[in-house]
């Protein structure tokens, strides 16, 4: 009888100690991380931002479930140079990427020596995938599993349609979809439901250690192939935007397939979510030449006017930030990477960094934003780059294109100034008014150019 209770004493000894080890390890586990990067979305396609005509009842709820950015810009107006901003945490000309990189295989993109989320995140002790568009070099080492994933599968080039996964729209037709680095063919599928199929399998394979996925989606981005569903739901719109909702509210239901997952896992309090267009709505004609709604904004993809560059974005994670609340200081998608790194508790890159956490201003309305109204952007290279330096309410564009045609610009509009304040539709150029601010920014742009390496 006294072997008995010794042993019940012990079994239960044991038993609580493996509680406690369990709810230690608990409380000691960091957040997962998924970051979802749409493709060419407008600035207010979303409910939450306003849209009428848009229905996004999973990213309205992820809004609901915490915080909504109104002045939250890419790092870039064109797709790979916005990825290199947002993986490494840097101007996307410093990190090599000033802008789109080839979507041809055995052509190289951003660094190996850069360092990304994922390498970081996995010197961290997490679990690494990417799924989705990559765009950010076809090469074994500029390819996902060389910069910090461990689990790869989407397409490394620009776009693909969506049921042949082929590469058409600069020849040759190439087949462009790929697992882990070796090509593989899934004729008819849908690239939609593999995306969701791929990011349920990672997290649930994953869900007993902290995860990073980032889930760079290709919708809204053209070809619109949007599901049957939508294209009967907006068939009463005019083209092209009942064919660009179409694939929004197919994007939105894929992710509240994925967010479900997390719910179902248990995981939604422990996981971070961050959602981020890369840029705004294409004007391209592969894509009817619009569809996407910037708002009030000029510009489009492809240039630095605001309806280029300011994005809807949203994070969530309920219990540890607030939820239903929006800011309005500016924020750039450069800051995820330090922003996770504070959250998760992981140590930055030992590198120059040109994003700023952004976690104090997630938590508080009334937090300045840690740029204080100033940032810098450049597209593409050499003398013809567009650029622009912002500094509070000053914005000076430097060789600026309107890609939404809202209004002409002329030879003077070389040097383009604008008073955000008093002029946010960018309409008037101010740079013969104030010369000082025009010499200023200018002035701080080259430096900037120098101390990025870029001439």
């Amino acid at each position: 009888m006294k072997l008995f209770i010794c042993s019940l004493r012990v079994s239960v000894c044991l038993a609580l100690t493996a509680a406690l080890v369990s709810m230690a390890s608990a409380a000691e586990r960091k957040p997962n991380v998924i970051v979802i990067y749409s493709d060419d979305q407008g600035t207010v396609d979303l409910g939450c931002y306003g849209s009428k005509d848009l229905e996004t009842p999973h990213l309205d709820k992820l809004a609901a479930r915490g915080v909504r950015f109104t002045q939250m810009y890419s790092p870039s107006a064109i797709c790979s140079a916005s990825r290199a901003g947002l993986l490494t945490g840097r101007f996307p000309a410093r990190a090599g990427v000033p802008g789109n990189v080839s979507s041809q295989k055995g052509k190289a993109g951003m660094p190996g020596e850069e360092v990304t989320i994922a390498e970081m995140m996995k010197a961290a002790g997490y679990a690494t995938g990417h799924i989705g568009k990559w765009h950010l070099g076809y090469t074994p080492d500029t390819m996902p599993n060389a910069q910090g994933f461990d689990y790869s599968f989407g397409h490394m080039g620009g776009c693909i349609d969506n049921y042949s996964h082929f590469f058409y729209w600069n020849g040759p037709n190439r087949h462009d979809l790929w697992r882990n680095g070796e090509e593989i063919w899934e004729d008819g599928v849908f690239f939609g439901d593999s995306m969701v199929r791929e990011a349920k399998g990672f997290i649930e394979k994953n869900q007993e250690k902290p995860f990073f996925v980032y889930w760079a989606i290709n919708f809204p981005h053209y070809p619109l192939q949007g599901k049957e569903k939508w294209r009967k739901h907006y068939a009463h719109l005019e083209s092209p935007r009942r064919m660009y909702n179409a694939f929004v509210s197919t994007m939105d239901e894929m992710i509240g397939e994925v967010l479900g997952k997390v719910d179902e896992l248990g995981l939604r309090e422990d996981t971070l979510v961050i959602f981020q267009s890369d840029h705004g709505h294409s004007t391209e004609e592969r894509t009817f030449f619009g569809g996407g709604n910037p708002g009030p904004y000029r510009g489009a993809k492809g240039c630095l006017f605001e309806g280029g560059i300011r994005v809807p974005s949203i994070v969530s994670l309920p219990g540890r930030i607030p939820q239903g609340e929006t800011r309005d200081q500016m924020a750039v998608g450069c800051d995820w990477l330090p922003t996770i790194a504070e959250i998760a508790g992981v140590a930055k890159p030992k590198r120059k960094l040109d994003g700023l956490s952004i976690a104090k201003m997630i938590q508080s309305g009334s937090a300045p934003s840690p740029h204080k109204g100033s940032f810098y952007w450049q597209l593409g290279g050499g003398k013809g780059a567009q650029w622009v330096v912002r500094e509070g309410n000053w914005k000076l564009l430097g060789n600026p294109k309107d890609r939404s045609d809202m209004a002409p610009l002329g030879p003077d509009d070389k040097l383009f100034l604008v008073d955000m304040a008093a002029d946010i539709k960018e309409l008037n150029n101010l740079a013969k008014k104030h010369p000082d601010v025009v010499k200023r920014l200018t002035a701080r742009q080259r430096e900037l150019m120098n101390d990025i390496g870029t001439k």
